[in-house]
């Protein structure tokens, strides 16, 4: 089961770049995230939603390939298969954009935007699912770090714990 972690940050580059950092550790098996957003309060109070996974593309990416296919199957019957794969894939690119737009993964849009409209402006705040990690070696790598933590659903130990390395007295 995964963990939800929100933390806000008081200017609106330190969640871009704690992601990237997290990205890194990923590559060396200390955190595996499942689903992670940067949300960016503007000095006008604008809320931004940055998603690290990026549905509209990966749907039109994959709907055009699927669509491409058997565009190109449908078409052979009709003796024209190069027509019947340009079609395909420009519906299937759509369709797949649109089931992209429509759909939502991982941590609930609504749920970020509401919270991320909590943060002072001109700062950022990063929205975490966490599946794993370990805990020590990632705590280490941000013990200078100074966010505030929104919500998380960790125990409250361990909520505590990353608390403390969140404000520095740990």
């Amino acid at each position: 089961m995964a963990d939800l972690i929100c933390v806000a940050f008081d200017d609106p580059t330190t969640a871009s770049r704690v992601l990237a950092e997290l990205t890194s550790l990923q590559k060396e098996y200390l955190i595996k995230l499942s689903d992670a957003c940067v949300v960016v309060r503007d000095a006008e109070g604008q809320v931004h939603l940055h998603q690290s996974v990026p549905l509209v593309k990966l749907g039109a990416t994959s709907g055009g390939a699927t669509g491409a296919l058997w565009g190109g199957l449908i078409g052979l019957l009709f003796l024209n298969p190069l027509a019947g794969m340009a079609v395909g894939a420009g519906v299937g690119a759509a369709s797949g954009a649109l089931a992209g737009k429509l759909g939502d993964y991982g941590i609930n849009d609504d749920f970020i935007k509401q919270l991320g409209s909590t943060i002072k402006p001109n700062s950022s705040a990063l929205f975490l699912l966490v599946e794993k990690v370990t805990a020590d070696k990632v705590l280490e790598r941000f013990k200078d770090l100074r966010g505030t933590i929104l919500q998380t659903s960790l125990p409250a130990e361990r909520e505590a714990r990353l608390r403390a390395a969140l404000e520095g007295t740990a």
